[in-house]
């Protein structure tokens, strides 16, 4: 990071002149547990201060309970580093740290907000960086997005969480673990949180991987849920390359800030380490997306194939049932064509043409024989029978 002349604090942007801060509006309550040891917050308070904590020479100096704390003792204090988590702040507890601090506006209401895009982004003397983090939750195979806002400044990090992803207390404790890395200063703390955030995607990596893995399986063992999985799946895969095709492009900008700003020539090469990381994850995203409209694609095909299938034996089925029919159909006309004669000859009336006629009997026998093998020839002729 380089030495500043005597008297004078050490600069984390070079170059930038840290405004004059206010006072804020008033007591904040105080923190959560967390990894490093923060004190416990009183059941009855509402602030989303996760840690409060100043650092000097990449040493924790004091860790404070309450926003208000940490502005009096910095204040007091030179050459410290302030880095404040929150997680889900209130709008009062993020105008306090924007007046402290003197936060442009327009990032402040992005951190409220929530639901940005990753971006990278200056406001003044404050770099303002948009993290997408995820997560994958092996119980219900999805994967969970989370939010990350970073303000970094000359001489402080402000984190603002929204969801259950990254988990800075890691990152916290890997930085006090390794002073020399943590007095560079807070373009150290940024390129840490951007290592967790990237180093993140690798379990999510895994997981998606595993489900595709699945997923072709059930393609190919006929399960019918397997469409509405596929559905499923394609979505997150869509949010996670929302989630990490930016970060190429940010890299690349803070890459050529830090040599702007003459940032030490050690974080710019860890920084160059995560950029090959987050384009490897991206390029993996990239794959599993063409890999899932694969899948589809064959899925539909054998959806198609089935349904055909599933058509042509009902076809053939009918084409069998209609042929029953037509037997059932010609056997019952040719025994209605005697039973036709022998009504005929059956009635019982006096003036009865043929009644007294010797050949009267043989005739109607004959006459049911004619016209019953004339029908079986008729049928038989065509395919009927």
């Amino acid at each position: 990071m380089g030495s500043e002349p005597p008297g004078r604090r050490p600069r984390g942007l070079r170059g930038l002149r840290k405004p004059a801060k206010k006072r804020p509006a008033g007591p904040v309550p105080a923190e959560t547990p967390d990894a490093s040891g923060a004190a416990e917050r009183p059941a009855e308070a509402a602030s989303s201060v996760i840690n409060a904590v100043l650092y000097r020479d990449g040493r924790r100096v004091s860790t404070h309970d309450t926003l208000a704390e940490a502005f009096r003792q910095q204040r007091a204090t030179s050459d410290t580093l302030a880095w404040i988590g929150l997680h889900r702040p209130s709008r009062d507890e993020l105008l306090t740290l924007a007046s402290e601090f003197d936060l442009h506006p327009l990032s402040v209401e992005d951190a409220l907000e929530a639901h940005q895009r990753p971006k990278l982004e200056r406001y003044g003397h404050t770099l303002f960086v948009v993290l997408r983090a995820a997560r994958y939750l092996d119980d219900p195979e999805e994967v969970d997005f989370g939010e990350l806002h970073v303000f970094v400044g000359r001489d402080f990090v402000l984190t603002v969480r929204h969801g259950g992803a990254p988990d800075l207390s890691a990152v916290r404790a890997r930085m006090e673990d390794a002073p020399e890395l943590l007095k560079r200063g807070p373009e150290a703390v940024l390129y840490a949180i951007l290592d967790a955030v990237v180093d993140g995607y690798a379990p999510v990596v895994a997981g998606v991987q595993n489900d595709i893995d699945e997923i072709e399986t059930e393609v190919f063992g006929g399960d019918p849920r397997v469409s509405r999985r596929i559905y499923e799946l394609s979505r997150e895969v869509v949010e996670f390359q929302r989630a990490t095709r930016p970060l190429n492009g940010m890299l690349e900008s803070l890459t050529a800030g830090f040599e702007k700003y003459a940032i030490d020539e050690e974080l710019r090469r860890y920084l160059r380490d995560v950029a090959d990381h987050a384009l490897h994850t991206t390029d993996r995203v990239d794959g599993f997306r063409q890999a899932l409209q694969d899948i589809l694609a064959v899925n539909a095909t054998l959806v198609n194939q089935q349904q055909n299938a599933e058509m042509r034996a009902l076809a053939e089925a009918g084409f069998e049932q209609n042929e029953e029919i037509k037997k059932i159909s010609s056997w019952a006309a040719i025994l209605f064509a005697p039973t036709l004669v022998g009504t005929i000859y059956g009635m019982n009336f006096d003036h009865m043409p043929e009644l007294h006629w010797v050949f009267g009997y043989p005739f109607a026998i004959v006459l049911m024989a004619i016209v019953c093998t004339s029908l079986y020839v008729i049928f038989k002729r065509r395919d009927w029978l």
